[in-house]
């Protein structure tokens, strides 16, 4: 019994996408749950199928000199065939279960 979801609630304030999909790992049209962290970021790669690879830039505080400095990270995403990212969009991802080896975040949005 395959089970999906028109216009299923996920839960975080974002726009349901316009296009339905049948991938399994979508918030939207599948069975996801997300839960936990909800980032913002920029594509820099989707080279590898149903993934793109997310830059994040955010602000850590020194505490001994009462500064902050620039950090980045890197993080990798499932890309739902309805929301389709590609390098240069900004995008909203939300925390899930682990999907493979380095996925544990799904993109809910594209700005």
């Amino acid at each position: 019994m395959k089970e999906t979801y028109k216009d299923k609630d996920i839960g975080i304030d974002v726009r349901t996408p316009e296009i339905e999909c049948e991938d399994v790992n979508c918030p939207f049209h599948g069975l996801l749950p997300v839960r936990g962290q909800v980032l913002e970021g920029k594509v820099v790669s989707d080279k590898t199928p149903k993934t793109v690879v997310v830059l994040r830039s955010y602000f850590k505080r020194i505490k001994k000199y009462e500064r902050y400095e620039k950090r980045k990270s890197k993080i990798h995403a499932h890309n739902p065939l309805c929301i389709n990212a590609k390098i240069g969009d900004l995008v909203k991802i939300a925390e899930c279960r682990p999907l493979s080896k380095t996925k544990s975040f799904v993109v809910v949005e594209k700005r």
